[in-house]
């Protein structure tokens, strides 16, 4: 597991790569099942996606969900699908929801027969501008990181061969 969080000009960016043991195939048919996102999210966010989204991602998807943010506060958050290419990758933006901006990029590489190579490059900006970071900008990056550290454990029970 590789994770990296790097700040410039108040756009924290998180790169994050982990190897699959399960072929291109397979990788592609779960993680564009937008249910599935419940599965890989640690418990302590208290994720739920709030609409009914169709099994399958696709471009011009609108998502929604709600999300703890701190002890008691949750978020609606609203993200579209913007790019998708079969098999490559697919991009979530934030429409409405607790960041100033949110960009992640889902890239999948098949490295070997029953091995893709993932990786998340997540951009995102704290609300608020120089206030929001100075207040939360450490919490935040802290929790995303513990979001993306938690995802790379579950996958690695759930995805077991």
């Amino acid at each position: 597991m590789k994770i990296n969080i790097v700040k410039q000009s108040g756009i924290y960016t998180l790169t994050s790569e982990q190897i699959l043991p399960i072929s291109l195939e397979k990788a592609w048919e779960f993680f564009t099942v937008p249910m599935n996102l419940d599965k890989i999210t640690p418990k302590e966010m208290d994720f739920k996606i709030t609409n009914n989204p169709p099994a399958k991602t696709y471009k011009g998807q609108i998502i929604t969900y709600k999300i703890g943010i701190l002890l008691m506060i949750k978020a609606n958050w609203v993200t579209e699908i913007t790019h998708l290419e079969d098999h490559q990758f697919f991009v979530d933006e934030q429409r409405f929801g607790p960041y100033a901006m949110w960009h992640h990029e889902h890239h999948f590489e098949e490295i070997g027969p029953e091995k893709v190579k993932m990786t998340d490059i997540v951009n995102f900006k704290m609300p608020f501008g120089i206030l929001g970071d100075l207040f939360g900008g450490t919490l935040v990056k802290n929790k995303v990181r513990f979001i993306f550290e938690s995802r790379y454990t579950i996958l690695e029970k759930f995805l077991k061969p």
